[in-house]
């Protein structure tokens, strides 16, 4: 079933881009990320142009966030303050990523350093959660339990000045902290096309040291706005938003988040965050290859 993408200029099999999305949503029901980091890569393998496959992956990330904070709002699982000061950060670095986008479109460079940012980025998350999981695994072998972590927030957050006090997250910190965080994700959503989940909450864990059990809804909350933002800013000056690609994305993520929450009940979660970072490694080494690895045709003639 050929689909002609307007945006991307290109037909594609509708079927594997459904089969993506399913993918992606199977792994955001069984690890609770966004998906949105293993999207854009997927897409880039299957041959979809990175600028496309970054802006579209953003608006599929916002109609897969929705569920995920209403679910959270009806248990109380979300910081509305915190989150509020992430978004205004986020949508900050909205505008600042726009900037640096469409300067290095106009270099000629933005598909190489999305594909840098994107091995960077997975390789070292990946390898913090492999090396995790392995200590996990064996403590769990030796019957001898891990240390618990202390929640407590990074020295540097504690310097900052113009104290708040986020009740819900149980802080007395600068909202600086929080609006720095939501502008350096706001970039690399403009960028990557990327909810930022997967470093967002590791981020407000051990750097803001938030309580646990409101991380993964203020996260939600703060990329559905700021992945809205991200998308209508790439509407407006990249134009690289392909609705027809977005529009099978999300058909497909929909259903497999359904699938892979089913699944996540049923097994290990210290073994499905093994899986996890095996599948990030496996992608970020896949495009570490395609940056180094020479292709048959070096030139290839693309219609105007």
């Amino acid at each position: 079933m050929d689909v002609y993408l307007p945006i991307a200029n290109l037909s594609v099999n509708g079927l594997i881009i459904v089969g993506l999305g399913a993918l992606t949503g199977l792994l955001s029901g069984m690890f609770g990320v966004g998906g949105g980091f293993l999207t854009t890569p997927l897409m880039i393998f299957y041959g979809i142009p990175p600028t496309v496959a970054a802006a579209s992956a953003a608006s599929q990330v916002t109609g897969a966030s929705v569920s995920g904070v209403f679910a959270h709002t009806r248990r109380g699982g979300v910081d509305y303050q915190m989150g509020s000061v992430m978004v205004a950060g986020g949508i900050i670095g909205t505008g600042l990523g726009a900037v640096l986008f469409n300067l290095l479109e106009k270099l000629g460079q933005i598909d190489t350093v999305i594909n840098i940012l994107y091995v960077v980025l997975l390789g070292s998350i990946g390898g913090l959660m492999a090396k995790e999981s392995i200590q996990s695994i064996r403590a769990e072998r030796s019957g001898v339990p891990l240390p618990a972590r202390k929640r407590r927030h990074h020295p540097m957050v504690a310097s900052l000045p113009m104290r708040w006090r986020f009740y819900r997250s149980g802080l007395y910190i600068s909202p600086l902290a929080p609006l720095l965080l939501g502008i350096g994700t706001g970039i690399l959503t403009m960028l990557m096309g990327i909810g930022g989940g997967f470093v967002l909450v590791p981020a407000m864990l051990y750097i803001l040291g938030m309580s646990a059990n409101v991380v993964v809804g203020t996260s939600l909350f703060q990329i559905l706005f700021v992945t809205m933002a991200t998308t209508m800013m790439h509407a407006l000056t990249t134009h690289a938003v392909d609705i027809v690609l977005a529009a099978l994305l999300l058909l497909g993520s929909v259903s497999g988040a359904q699938v892979g929450a089913q699944f996540a009940q049923k097994a290990s979660p210290v073994k499905l965050r093994l899986l996890l970072a095996v599948i990030v490694l496996l992608v970020a080494g896949r495009m570490a290859l395609g940056l180094g690895y020479r292709p048959d045709e070096i030139y290839t003639v693309a219609p105007l």
